[in-house]
């Protein structure tokens, strides 16, 4: 199983707290996290990402390991620790401004 989490307003729309968990089938990758994810809870398909290019949207960030993920290639292998369940993957909605 992997840990996801997820930040509070994509929470409240699946309507989950805390930490959740997702099965993933084949290797672990941003684009296989993100796939089961939207699989489990439909209401976040293109939240994260594009409905159409699957590009991560704006003020999205994906965090394994303490190490930005977000600029990575999508079928990149996450961290061992993330694929065993050690380390969560961590979907953070980004601040802008100035």
């Amino acid at each position: 199983m992997i840990r996801v989490i997820l930040p509070q307003h994509l929470r409240t729309l699946a309507r989950v707290e805390g930490e959740v968990q997702v099965e993933v089938q084949g290797p672990v990758t941003q684009r296989s996290v993100l796939d089961a994810i939207e699989a489990r809870f439909p209401v976040l398909c293109g939240t994260m990402r594009d409905h159409v290019t699957f590009k991560r949207r704006p003020f999205i960030r994906f965090f394994a390991c303490q190490e930005d993920w977000s600029h990575e290639a999508p079928d990149s292998p996450l961290p061992e620790a993330v694929a065993t369940g050690t380390e969560p993957f961590m979907v953070i909605g980004a601040i802008a401004g100035g």
